[in-house]
């Protein structure tokens, strides 16, 4: 089961139909993620919410400009049957620096943009637009 895939379609879907917030169940991985698009001004904040005892949900709001979301695209790159790596000086640009890729790195999960600065490469997980 790809956690990571299902959690974009949520997001993706979401945004589709003009959604304020979408609901995902949680891990660690998914929270970085939407940490990650937070920062770069994708969505306007998650929450994770403790439902019962041993069962947490993350709560993703969903940012618009003008009626219009932010989140024009979004796409899963490397898959569970297809991983797809990048060395720190092949991170590649997403519709010409106006979007941004995620990558898992051995210093955490990191934009491309940080990924450069640090100067690590890593698993290509997503790009966003």
């Amino acid at each position: 089961m790809d956690t990571i895939g299902d959690f974009l379609t949520i997001i993706r879907n979401a945004s589709a139909v003009g959604k304020e917030v979408c609901v995902a169940s949680f891990s660690n991985i998914r929270a970085n993620l939407a940490a990650v698009l937070k920062k770069n001004g994708y969505i306007c904040d998650y929450v994770v919410k403790e439902v019962r005892p041993g069962v947490k949900e993350i709560i993703v709001a969903l940012k618009y400009v003008g009626g219009v979301a932010v989140i024009t695209g979004i796409s899963r790159c490397s898959r569970p049957g297809c991983r797809l790596y990048c060395a720190a000086d092949a991170i590649p640009r997403v519709h010409n620096n106006l979007g941004v890729c995620i990558l898992t790195t051995s210093k955490g999960i990191l934009s491309g943009k940080e990924a450069l600065r640090a100067h690590v490469g890593g698993e290509l997980l997503c790009k966003v637009w």
